[in-house]
């Protein structure tokens, strides 16, 4: 936590340097913040926080990457005649979690357009997903299972 602080002040600090106070200022601060501390960790001592924002980055690029596409699957369902439809509700065992493990879980996936979290069991095993196009239930219970799931709880964890 405190390495992220750090990031966090040398952001400021740049955009303090450069004078522009936005978004992009920041964040180009807070990479080179995390090169800078990247490489003087020898002297600061090894920490998680280096993979852990790797992490963070490369399940950002897999949720924006599963939007886009959610969007275009919805899309030609619109521009598409609805006999090909296939709702279905299909229910994903889940590892050991926390409340807060559980429904970003929920969360992530309701905000994929064309699947909607309904539920979840009160010993949070089991969550229920509504999705439009279910082919193959048990390939789709892998992908919300591997693909999200999985992803999630490597950043949380």
């Amino acid at each position: 936590m405190r390495i992220f602080i750090a990031n966090l002040m040398l952001a400021f600090l740049w955009a303090l340097m450069t004078g522009e106070f936005t978004v992009g200022s920041l964040g180009v601060g807070f990479v080179f913040g995390y090169v800078l501390l990247w490489f003087i960790q020898p002297l600061i001592g090894k920490s998680v926080y280096f993979a852990k924002m790797i992490q963070i980055i490369s399940f950002l690029i897999f949720f924006i990457k599963e939007l886009i596409v959610a969007n275009l699957r919805v899309a030609w369902h619109v521009v598409t005649p609805s006999s090909f439809f296939k709702p279905g509700i299909v229910a994903v065992p889940l590892e050991e979690q926390s409340d807060l493990e559980a429904t970003l879980l929920a969360n992530v996936l309701t905000l994929t357009p064309g699947s909607f979290s309904v539920d979840i069991s009160a010993d949070r095993r089991t969550l229920y997903v509504h999705v439009m196009d279910v082919d193959d239930p048990e390939e789709t219970r892998w992908e919300l299972k591997e693909q999200y799931e999985k992803r999630l709880l490597e950043v949380l964890r």
